[in-house]
């Protein structure tokens, strides 16, 4: 199945009221399954669900908890990244290289990764104060600045 197809797809339920934005999100789990969301707002603004939040919703209310592949549509001048609060979410149940594409209404696409979306992604792993998780260049420890390491 076609990840933005779905997307798009779904984009066309979004409760988008307010904004008049609409965003559609499908991803790919490991045994093929398509999870679908999009976004839903709320007269309290902004606490609405964003379609990426939805779709992994989906997918975990469904079984699976691992991504294998994400695309984001909206009717927008150009392919729309998710927000940051999708991206930590995204990389929660997806590895960096797990692809993500990002369109348009209109058929503009644009190709990345979780790990492009959110490099240095706080993980699991972080938690865990007896670790140290390998680091991206900029945090501490590294040389590179950033942190007080």
């Amino acid at each position: 199945m076609d990840l933005v197809a779905a997307a798009r797809g779904v984009m066309a339920r979004a409760y988008a009221p307010y904004s008049r934005f609409k965003v559609g999100a499908a991803i790919a789990g490991p045994r093929g399954a398509v999870h679908l969301g999009c976004n839903v707002e709320n007269a309290a603004y902004p606490d609405g669900t964003c379609a990426e939040a939805g779709a992994i919703a989906a997918m975990v209310a469904a079984g699976e908890t691992r991504i294998t592949a994400v695309a984001v549509i909206a009717d927008a001048p150009r392919p729309v990244p998710p927000c940051g609060g999708c991206r930590q979410k995204l990389a929660e149940f997806a590895g960096p290289d797990v692809p993500v594409t990002l369109a348009t209404v209109s058929g503009q696409r644009y190709a990345t990764t979780v790990g492009a979306l959110l490099p240095g992604a706080f993980g699991a792993g972080d938690m865990d104060a007896g670790s140290s998780p390998a680091m991206g260049a900029g945090f501490a420890g590294d040389g590179a600045g950033g942190g007080d390491g």
